[in-house]
């Protein structure tokens, strides 16, 4: 997770947080966090390198649709992140 960036990171929640989610339903999720259009030439290839360092799979639903779904590799790396995360942010104080 230390090697990802902050988009790689967001893109590796949002798959965690949803039922087998196509690139498009990632896009949907990221564009309105983001409040920006996301380029298809940044979604993918970041979603790919996710895929290649094992902390996703992807399948295919239909000819033109793939889904994404987390890896417990990739639910590892979250967990090692947030309790990285817990011992810089003290949640009583917000």
């Amino acid at each position: 997770m230390d090697t990802l960036t902050g988009f790689q990171r967001d893109l590796l929640y949002i798959v965690a947080g949803a039922d087998h989610p196509s690139g498009q339903d990632v896009s949907d999720e990221l564009e309105g966090y983001y409040g920006a259009e996301i380029n298809y030439g940044r979604l993918y290839p970041n979603l790919d390198e996710l895929v290649e360092a094992g902390f996703v799979e992807k399948g295919e639903l239909d000819r033109r649709t793939n889904y994404y779904e987390i890896t417990d590799a990739g639910l590892e790396a979250i967990q090692r992140r947030r309790e990285w995360e817990d011992q810089y942010v003290d949640l009583s104080l917000l």
